[in-house]
Order: structure tokens, then C-alpha cells, then sequence
């Protein structure tokens, strides 16, 4: 396994970006350094490789690295990285995107992303609350807890991310935590590798924000937590709903081939082609 030096000394850009702007104890370093290492166990050419995200804490991961990069605005990064790959298919296209980031304001580019199943890969921060932009609730906010702007108790139901993909049609759904490491990079990979739209969610932790204004403690006491209320897909299958109330079901939860985008497009692009062709002049 490649060592945290050769991790950074190969995947990270030597400038002034650094040090980071991440809070000690945040999540976000662990999920983008376990997507490294995945990154690296595939043998990925990071010239072959690009790297999109939207805005918020998330949305400063590819600044860090040395890939193809792009740092977008608002919920837009699935916009961008579906220009992306219809112009470049070869690339390897990873997507960062906060709860809030995707499933907010670019909810809707989410759910249509799905849909296509483009061969896309999509690593969802889930931290439960808007970290950068001022502590606002976000979709995924837990019912009851406490943000800026409900300071009394977030009164609305929160989207759980995995069911919302499957429903809208991704094609390979995983769930794991930034405390459950190897599980995150062997997900990230077969992500990676899946031909088709691909959402990994992962569960993570805002002790700054989300941690301090709703008393979860430190970093390590949400770690834990996270820790506790994993239970594994193929341990769930086996349990009867009541006893999954208050855990995160985690691991492959969906896995399924259907057509490709890019490939759906190229074939269109040859029919008009070959309709063009055959009429008298057509060629020409």
C-alpha cells in the first residue's frame, strides 16, 4: 500500500495551495486521500483522469491535486462533467460533491445524471449540513438537529442520497463512512471501474459546524459514531426493518448494466451519419 509521503509526493500539487483550508479533524482529507489510494491501486494514469467539482468544503478537493481539474460553481459540477465526457469519453471522469452541493441546488442535474447513466463517477460528501457557506441545513440535515438557519431544530425529513440515486436510475450505488477506510477505497474502485453512472456516499463528519452546534463532541466521537451505526449490506439483508432504525446500511447496494450515455450517443451520431449518407447527394 502506497505510504501518506508517496501519496502526496506523487497525487498532490506542490504550490501555495497549501495548507489546506479543511478544519482539523474533517472528513473531507480522509474520503479524497482513500480516493487516491484507490486511484493508485488501479493503476489510473492521472493524465487520464479528471476531476470536477462544484462549491463548499468539498468543492476544494481537485484544487489540491494533479489531475485534469475542474472547480465549478454551485451544483454544477455534473453539468460540466457531462460536457466533459461527451467530448473526452476516454477519460476517467470523478465527480466531489457535497450533501448539499448535490442534492440542493444541483439536485436536479443529480436525479437527471442518473437517468442517463453516464459513465460518470460521483463521490457524494455527506456531513449533513452547509460546512463553508454559513452552517445552513441542507437536505440531508437529520430531522430534529440544529443548524444557522434552524436553530431550534431542523423540522423537515431528510433525503437518504442512496435510495434518491437508485430511484432516479444509477447504476451502481455504494454507502460506506470516512471511518470505514478499506471499505471506502475497494467501493471507490469499483466505482471507478463500473461502466455507467456511479454514486458512492459516503457518510462523514463535520465536527466545526454540524458537530460543535449539535453537541456530538470531537472528531473522534463522530468517527466512533459513525463507526457504531454501520451495519454491513450483507448483514442487513438478514435483519427485519425495526432493527435497522438508527443505522446506516453500508457497502454495494446496487450493481446493475444498462446502456451507456456516450456510447447510446456515438451510435445516434453514426445512424445520422449513415441517414445522411444514403440519400442522393448525401455525401458530398
Amino acid at each position: 500500500m502506497i505510504s501518506n509521503s508517496q501519496l502526496v509526493n506523487k497525487y498532490f500539487r506542490h504550490n501555495k495551495k497549501f495548507p489546506h483550508i479543511w478544519c482539523p479533524g474533517c472528513g473531507i482529507g480522509t474520503i479524497l486521500g482513500n480516493m487516491l489510494r484507490a486511484i493508485d491501486a488501479l493503476a489510473l494514469d492521472k493524465n487520464d483522469i479528471a476531476f470536477v467539482s462544484g462549491i463548499g468544503c468539498t468543492g476544494r478537493a481537485p484544487v489540491y491535486v494533479d489531475f485534469n481539474t475542474l472547480h465549478t460553481t454551485h451544483g454544477r459540477a455534473l453539468p460540466f462533467a457531462t460536457g466533459l465526457k461527451l467530448a473526452r469519453p476516454e477519460l476517467k471522469v470523478l465527480v466531489a460533491t457535497g450533501d448539499g452541493d448535490a442534492t440542493a441546488i444541483g439536485g436536479n442535474h443529480l436525479i437527471h445524471a442518473c437517468r442517463r447513466n453516464i459513465d460518470i463517477t460521483t463521490i457524494i460528501f455527506n456531513n449533513y449540513i452547509y460546512g463553508m457557506t454559513g452552517g445552513q441545513y441542507s437536505p440531508t440535515t437529520p430531522h430534529g438537529d440544529k443548524a444557522s438557519t434552524c436553530k431550534l431544530g431542523n423540522i423537515e425529513r431528510p433525503f437518504n442520497i442512496s435510495q434518491l440515486v437508485e430511484a432516479a436510475g444509477a447504476t451502481f450505488v455504494g454507502r460506506t463512512t470516512s471511518y470505514h477506510t478499506l471499505q471506502l477505497q475497494n467501493i471507490i474502485k469499483k466505482a471507478i471501474l463500473h461502466k455507467g453512472f456511479s454514486v458512492v456516499e459516503v457518510i462523514t463528519h463535520c465536527p466545526t459546524t454540524y458537530g460543535r452546534i449539535n453537541k456530538k463532541g470531537n472528531a473522534v466521537d463522530m468517527l466512533k459514531w459513525q463507526k457504531e451505526v454501520a451495519i454491513d449490506k450483507s448483514r442487513a439483508d438478514k435483519m427485519e426493518p425495526k432493527e435497522l432504525e438508527g443505522k446506516i446500511v453500508t457497502g454495494i447496494l446496487i450493481e446493475k448494466q444498462l446502456p451507456e450515455f456516450c456510447e447510446q450517443y456515438d451510435n445516434i451520431i453514426e445512424a445520422a451519419q449513415n441517414l445522411k449518407n444514403s440519400k442522393p447527394g448525401g455525401s458530398k
